[in-house]
């Protein structure tokens, strides 16, 4: 029977050997597909680095269960969950910019138990959960301290479709009320830099697990906590420092 520790090992060499493959296959040019929107977008290197992922999961845990945002799906017997974000922040991977990674998570039948993420540009790893001390590079990350959302960075996404409408004014509550505010296009990425202490508070509405899971599992690790709640019709996933979070989480119910 493996430990924790074990399938955190997994996972780092899981999301770094997926990473490094679609960054090569970006320097090598990869064609792009549109899904659901012109903003939604998937390419080869998604794909492959999602196969190369389930390969070695079949091989290594093959009781465990797979769930990958491009198509991966496989029953497991264990009651446990591998959740595949191959390449998170595709706008961002496929016209250059730096902010996406490659992320995984290990969810148990009743919380999360592990994520870990490669950030190919600066080659970071992270791993971390609920009983899993986060590290960057093996180094533990300091643990988080509090702060009200007043003093806080958010670190968010809306769809423009959205800002219309009741989901609309329950995002404009939230953010009136942070110090500060960034849309950098990768929410794994923007849980890592929360985990790091660079940004305070993550929040988005309708957030796939393969989005939420790997991020807000490396934060918890580092102390922070993590929530789900309905404002405006819709379910907005929020993580970060407990008062933040708190915060943003009653911003966003109050009409």
């Amino acid at each position: 029977m493996t430990g924790l520790a074990d399938d955190g090992a997994l996972a780092v060499s899981l999301v770094v050997e997926a990473g490094r493959l679609a960054a090569r296959m970006r320097a090598e040019g990869v064609a792009t597909e549109h899904k659901t929107s012109v903003s939604d977008v998937v390419t080869a290197a998604d794909r492959a680095a999602e196969q190369l992922i389930t390969r070695r999961l079949a091989q290594e845990r093959p009781d465990d269960a797979i769930v990958g945002e491009e198509g991966a799906s496989r029953s497991g017997t264990s009651g446990r969950t591998w959740v595949i974000d191959p390449v998170d922040g595709t706008w961002n991977f496929v016209n250059g910019l730096t902010w996406w990674c490659s992320a995984i998570a290990l969810v148990g039948p009743d919380d999360v138990l592990l994520g870990a993420v490669h950030h190919p540009h600066d080659d970071a790893v992270f791993v971390g959960g609920p009983t899993l001390p986060s590290t960057r590079n093996g180094e533990p990350l300091p643990q988080l301290g509090d702060r009200p959302l007043a003093e806080s960075c958010a670190t968010t996404y809306l769809h423009p479709p959205f800002y219309e409408g009741a989901a609309g004014a329950a995002f404009v509550r939230a953010v009136s009320a942070a110090a500060t505010l960034r849309m950098l296009g990768s929410g794994t990425m923007d849980h890592m830099a929360v985990a790091q202490g660079q940004m305070d508070v993550f929040f988005q509405h309708s957030v796939h697990d393969w989005d939420w899971y790997p991020g807000m599992a490396i934060v918890r690790g580092a102390g922070g906590v993590a929530r789900r709640t309905t404002a405006g019709g819709v379910e907005w996933s929020v993580s970060g420092v407990p008062t933040a979070v708190a915060e943003v989480c009653a911003a966003l119910a109050s009409e």
